[in-house]
């Protein structure tokens, strides 16, 4: 993990950091909570991926969950529910820079995702000239310049993905082809196992894509020897663990020490 002052949205280091090929390891939080996503913000994680996709997340719950990582070094990346222009819409409103987009399959859906984020004439983007991105209308020059700060990486999850991915890594503005495991094992029928040789194929080919059009790789894996053999494969945006996965892991070790 890198070491940096506290994240600054605007201009977007993550991105930049993420185009320079470094390794930027992150941990995924579900909790819903600002208290607990304020605990990680202090661990110095590179960045923090706020999911509503699997999580019992809206806009109001994201607020707070950005107000607590204002002081963290972690830079906050958000996983909407679906690759849904409104959706993406209100999230850039509330102060993100940074999406993971799931289940993308075809280069036209990489398209509509980053053209989600952009402001005409480059996209679609619905224009409020004062939102909590724009510190309500307060940051000079804001629409000149943010279309180059937003992150787009999409997730490959599929059959379809996988078949599509260089395709799909080089539609402009998508800076990250990001594996999906367990769905993609879902999709080649190994539903539970990310490790099937199958899979393993798959994703290393989803890699070899993504470096193939200069754009960075990443996964989610929890069990770090899986963490290190994607580090290894060239994967460089790693999310490495969860808050529920290490709440839970921790509250039942504690109470297993003490039964009889």
């Amino acid at each position: 993990m890198t070491s940096r002052t506290p994240y600054q949205a605007f201009p977007n280091s993550f991105k930049r950091d993420l185009l320079a090929g470094k390794r930027l390891i992150g941990c995924w939080a579900s909790l819903a909570s600002p208290i607990t996503t304020e605990v990680l913000g202090l661990a110095g994680f590179d960045w923090l991926l706020l999911d509503g996709e699997h999580s019992p997340n809206d806009v109001l719950s994201f607020i707070p969950q950005l107000m607590a990582l204002k002081d963290s070094v972690s830079a906050p990346v958000v996983r909407p529910s679906s690759n849904d222009v409104i959706e993406i819409k209100r999230l850039l409103d509330a102060g993100f820079y940074n999406f993971l987009v799931p289940f993308v399959d075809t280069p036209e859906e990489a398209r509509r995702a980053v053209a989600s984020t952009r402001y005409p004439p480059q996209g679609i983007r619905g224009v409020s000239v004062s939102q909590r991105s724009n510190r309500y209308g307060t940051v000079p020059d804001y629409f000149k310049g943010i279309n180059d700060q937003v992150c787009v990486m999409v997730q490959i999850e599929s059959r379809a993905g996988v078949a599509a991915a260089r395709e799909i890594g080089a539609v402009e503005g998508v800076d990250c082809l990001f594996v999906g495991p367990s769905d993609l094992a879902a999709g080649y029928g190994h539903l539970g196992n990310a490790n099937h040789p199958e899979v393993q194929a798959a994703i290393a080919a989803v890699f070899a894509d993504a470096k193939a059009c200069g754009k960075a790789s990443g996964i989610l894996a929890p069990v770090e020897a899986d963490a290190r053999r994607y580090l290894a494969m060239g994967a460089t945006f790693v999310g490495v663990g969860s808050d529920l996965g290490a709440f839970r892991n921790a509250t039942q070790a504690l109470c297993d020490r003490y039964r009889e």
